[in-house]
């Protein structure tokens, strides 16, 4: 392959790649809204991480979300201000706070996660499960790639 049609090809690639980030995150944006209309759409990130980590701690989260700590620890309080986390001492330190989805946390949450599957289904409706296999494959190899993040200076 020459150099001119691998350029050409990084390139398409990144529109691509820039088409799904748009489109990814409108649909973050219209999940959050579901989730609680008041709620910044980094809310709903914080609180599909607890999810999928379970009980979290500010730092944690922070680390997972690449926030900063000061910004989680605002959306913490708005979730929990608002019904949708609960907060308990950790019982190995004393000192740090863990937060948990509520009832109705955990409620709007699934509320919510139903529009993105909706999507998804919607998007992948005509593509055979080889099609599907070969695109998850590609995917995670990319996801997986240690270039795949920039260090920041």
């Amino acid at each position: 392959m020459e150099k001119d049609e691998r350029s050409n090809l990084h390139l398409a690639i990144g529109a691509e790649i820039q088409a799904l980030v748009t489109g990814h995150r409108a649909l973050i944006t219209a999940c959050a809204a579901e989730f609680h209309p008041d709620l910044q759409p980094a809310a709903y990130q914080i609180a599909l991480t607890i999810d999928r980590h379970g009980g979290c701690k500010t730092g944690e989260l922070a680390s997972i979300l690449d926030m900063d700590k000061s910004a989680v620890s605002r959306l913490t309080k708005s979730l929990s201000e608002n019904g949708l986390v609960t907060s308990r001492t950790d019982p190995s330190d004393g000192r740090g706070t863990i937060f948990e989805l509520s009832r109705q946390g955990r409620q709007n949450l699934e509320r919510s996660n139903t529009i993105k599957g909706e999507a998804f289904f919607a998007r992948l409706a005509d593509w055979s499960a080889q099609e599907m296999t070969h695109f998850s494959t590609l995917l995670e190899k990319f996801n997986r790639s240690s270039h795949s993040t920039p260090k920041m200076k």
